[in-house]
């Protein structure tokens, strides 16, 4: 059985919108091997070879497709999804807005995405498979990172205003009740495998980032274990194993209870950063 993993490239790193340097982007997609602790990655492809920005892949959890932001001729993010099966790309969205962060709702009859407007407001809004007109799903906080947990509930990354921090909510869509769970949120949220809970790195203080759980039946958090150092992006592989990157130390793992955090190293040419986003993901096939 064969797994794939999509990464995104950037020379910049950035940690909003607004803030990001449009130039040297890319979205490599390699095979992923993993034997006992030891994780491989070979035939690296890069699937968007495009001028500009192109990043925040997400895979379809049925099918060979992997959507993605990336930026337009007038400097715009839309949504594309490219079929890794038969290694062609299609234009999902086409607007005056920007859009990031595309994810397969779990209904599967939609892709939910952020939607920055030029006033700016970051609404969360949720585009049917074709690209047509949106429902907005959530227009009332400024949202820069979501995950579903079902059908009707999402946890979100809503951006601090006035020097606020950032922090970690929890939506009820069925009674609008919105609940803040965590303050000094990092960017990676995920549903971890197996289980009825989300993860999200808390950053408690300088140099103590720790990745944290939110159980969904108690509404308890719990310590799973800490960051590298200042490095906020992880993912969960579907045996439930935690992968990270600080992009130069050797293969090596922790074990902390059942949670196994394997850091990856990479071959950097140039200026060339890895850039791994809480969209980072290992699809299965």
């Amino acid at each position: 059985m064969k797994q794939l993993l999509a990464i995104p490239f950037i020379i910049f790193q950035v940690t909003s919108f607004t803030a990001i340097a449009q130039t040297g982007s890319e979205i490599l997609l390699f095979n992923l091997k993993i034997k006992k602790n030891k994780i491989t990655l070979s035939n690296p492809k890069n699937i968007t070879n495009h001028p500009g920005y192109d990043n925040q892949p997400s895979f379809h959890t049925d099918e060979p497709i992997i959507y993605y932001a990336s930026f337009n001729d007038q400097g715009r993010s839309d949504i594309k999804a490219y079929n890794f099966e038969t290694q062609t790309t299609t234009q999902v969205t086409n607007t005056p807005e920007r859009e990031y962060s595309p994810t397969l709702t779990p209904d599967k009859t939609g892709i939910s995405c952020i939607i920055q407007r030029d006033n700016g407001a970051q609404d969360l809004g949720k585009y049917p498979l074709d690209g047509t007109e949106p429902y907005i799903i959530i227009d009332s906080l400024v949202v820069g990172y979501h995950v579903w947990t079902d059908n009707s509930h999402l946890a979100l990354f809503v951006l601090g205003k006035n020097g606020s921090p950032n922090t970690l909510h929890y939506l009820r869509l069925p009674t609008q009740e919105d609940t803040i769970i965590a303050d000094n949120i990092g960017r990676s949220l995920h549903r971890i495998p197996n289980e009825r809970a989300i993860s999200f790195v808390h950053k408690v203080g300088e140099g103590n980032w720790q990745i944290k759980k939110l159980n969904l039946e108690t509404m308890q958090v719990s310590f799973i274990i800490n960051t590298l150092p200042n490095q906020e992006d992880i993912a969960w592989l579907p045996d439930g194993r935690l992968i990270t990157s600080d992009g130069k130390k050797p293969n090596r793992c922790i074990q902390r209870k059942k949670y196994l955090c394997k850091l990856i190293s990479f071959l950097f040419k140039s200026a060339l950063e890895i850039f791994v986003l809480n969209k980072l993901g290992a699809h299965q096939i």
